[in-house]
Order: C-alpha cells, then sequence, then structure tokens
C-alpha cells in the first residue's frame, strides 16, 4: 500500500482494484504503508490483509 493510494478522512479511505475501501478497524502501528496489502472477502466481508503479518486482518467496507 502506497501512502499516496490513502485518502485522509475521519475515516481513512483505500483505493485498491478500483474501488474505494473504508476502514472500520484502526491501521496497526506494526503494518508498514509499504507492505504489499490485498482485500479480500472472507467470512462474509472484506478484509485487508497484510502477507507480512498472517493472522491479522483489518475489515474495511466498499463505499465506491
Amino acid at each position: 500500500m502506497r501512502r499516496e493510494e490513502i485518502i485522509n478522512r475521519p475515516q481513512p479511505v483505500i483505493v485498491y482494484g478500483g474501488y474505494n475501501f473504508q476502514l472500520v478497524d484502526a491501521w496497526p502501528a506494526a503494518w508498514s504503508y509499504d507492505d504489499d496489502v490485498y482485500v479480500d472477502y472472507v467470512d462474509d466481508g472484506y478484509y485487508l490483509f497484510d502477507p507480512v503479518h498472517p493472522g491479522f486482518r483489518i475489515a474495511v467496507i466498499v463505499i465506491g
């Protein structure tokens, strides 16, 4: 994720794959903005994953 892909609002929005995802959970301090992250649909919801930190995910919602 590149920092310029994050639109700063009260709740940050990430542009990924042509969609806008709003973060539901806070960005983990251990995650870097230079890490390769991806969004996947799991357990009836969308989540942001960081392969460098397996086992942890950030809930996101599609807003556009």
